[in-house]
């Protein structure tokens, strides 16, 4: 298989093809490798390449293979892991100095998982420190840039692996989401992303482990989510990485949720949704509403009855950061980072400078348990919520923020207001492209679902994705 016949191939295919052994794992492998190294100069989007290593495991899937073994649902597939999670073997620097030379003697479950189903992983994707913050740049590496402008930020913290797949380096990549950092760069880079309901997705509690402080944390808020061009390729990787396992006491039970068929695009919806075009206070790039308004329409030509309501949450600045810095080990960290603090980004120097009070943690719990409660009632009443996943188009890579929107003045970490309450609540969000600008900037729509209502935001978008097809569109910056 040629390399421009593979690089924005489906994973499903691929797969598919390893199986029928009309390609080699080796040669997927060596495809995405070549574009990779093709890109690379331009996007920086992979902290640590995995060459020899994927090569490797490629050549021995292919003995398996050859040998008669039973091919997995990801056979040959190569993935990018976020270089938040952990991965045997391979260097993990969470974009921190502090850990420029680390590498975990352990997979994290989600790693585990991918390359038992076949998957061949080829690096790990650059971050913000510690995922810190919602762009592409970190102390410690290059930053990363967005495929469809070298100028501006994919987003973050999971800015490498929005570049890597939008690229055609590879079809799958592992992100993870605190607050958006999922959502955010699939916006930003014109691909589907998926945070699943709390627990569906399993996290090794050595992410958490207070040994390596800054890296561990955001206990009840992270979530691991598939990045990818298809929703069929989220819900092929949500068959691999779901379900439950002990070592993480969030996961849930298994209920038989089959993501495949979830998937699977219909005609039809006929769904009770909510639209809520800007959130509180936080404007919304005019551009941007004209691409949301139009995306929205589609499901009402799906069949949905939309009603456009106010932000059913509100005033979660505070509740936010107290939260993340509650589930920080900040102790740790400062001790970690004595004398070494100009080596920080901005976003983590705040965090250790910032002094709490106790009612601010207390506050914040209470605050979470209200709203919880709030977005539960309101949830009764409709199937999905529908938001901008960012109310502007992606800015300048320089900057920790835009600064201002539509010529209002926002805060660095506070204009992106639609996608941190769902963190909170733990319900299921995905992000699905709802146009592009006249520039050719992705904007993206969020699609959320009832607590535990997976399979509702996967089938919507799936519907969504049908109406409005995206994938065939490719960035001017790509292997």
């Amino acid at each position: 298989m040629a390399m421009s016949d593979f690089v924005f191939k489906p994973a499903h295919e691929i797969a598919d093809a390893v199986r029928r052994r009309s390609v080699s794992p080796v040669e997927t492998v060596e495809a995405a490798l070549a574009a990779m190294e093709a890109t690379e100069p331009q996007l920086h989007a992979f902290a640590t390449p995995a060459p020899e290593q994927s090569r490797l495991d490629a050549r021995a899937l292919e003995t398996r293979l050859a040998n008669g073994d039973a091919a997995g649902p990801l056979a040959g597939v190569p993935v990018a892991i976020k270089d938040l999670l952990f991965t045997k073997g391979l260097r993990t620097t969470f974009g921190s100095r502090l850990y420029a030379d680390f590498v975990p003697e352990h997979d994290d479950i989600v790693v585990e998982r991918l390359k038992a189903a076949g998957a061949i992983v080829i690096g790990k994707t650059n971050v913000a420190e510690f995922g810190y913050s919602a762009v592409g740049h970190n102390p410690l590496l290059p930053t990363t840039r967005n495929p469809w402008h070298l100028d501006v930020t994919p987003g973050g913290s999971s800015a490498g692996s929005a570049a890597a797949v939008a690229a055609g380096v590879c079809p799958l990549a592992v992100g993870s989401d605190g607050g958006g950092s999922v959502r955010l760069p699939a916006g930003f880079t014109g691909l589907f992303g998926f945070k699943a309901s709390m627990g569906r997705v399993p996290v090794w509690p050595g992410c958490r482990d207070p040994q390596w402080p800054g890296a561990s944390g955001w206990e009840s808020i992270e979530h691991i989510g598939p990045m990818t061009r298809t929703v069929a390729d989220a819900a092929l990787m949500l068959s691999v990485m779901a379900g439950p396992d002990a070592r993480d006491r969030w996961s849930l039970p298994a209920d038989g949720l089959d993501w495949q068929a979830a998937a699977r695009p219909t005609e039809r919806l006929d769904l009770k949704v909510a639209y809520c075009p800007q959130w509180e206070d936080v404007p919304v790039d005019p551009e941007v509403r004209t691409l949301i308004d139009a995306a929205v329409a589609a499901f009402e030509a799906l069949g949905c009855t939309v009603d456009t309501v106010d932000a059913p949450v509100t005033g979660l600045v505070a509740t936010r950061r107290a939260i993340i810095s509650l589930e920080t080990d900040i102790s740790g960290l400062r001790k970690l980072a004595a004398g070494r603090e100009a080596e920080l980004s901005g976003p983590v120097r705040g965090l250790l400078s910032t002094e709490w009070e106790w009612r601010q943690f207390t506050d914040a719990l209470t605050e979470r348990k209200r709203m919880v409660e709030a977005m539960r009632l309101f949830m009764q009443r409709y199937d999905l919520l529908l938001t901008p996943t960012a109310p502007l188009f992606p800015f300048a890579i320089d900057r920790e923020g835009p600064g201002s929107i539509a010529g209002h003045a926002v805060e660095d970490d506070c204009w992106m207001p639609a996608m941190f309450p769902f963190n909170l609540t733990g319900q299921p969000a995905a992000s699905v492209p709802a146009g592009w600008s006249p520039g050719g900037l992705p904007a993206g729509l969020q699609i959320v679902g009832r607590n535990r209502a997976d399979a509702t935001v996967l089938t919507a978008a799936a519907a969504f994705e049908q109406a409005r097809p995206w994938a065939k569109r490719r960035p001017p910056n790509r292997a």
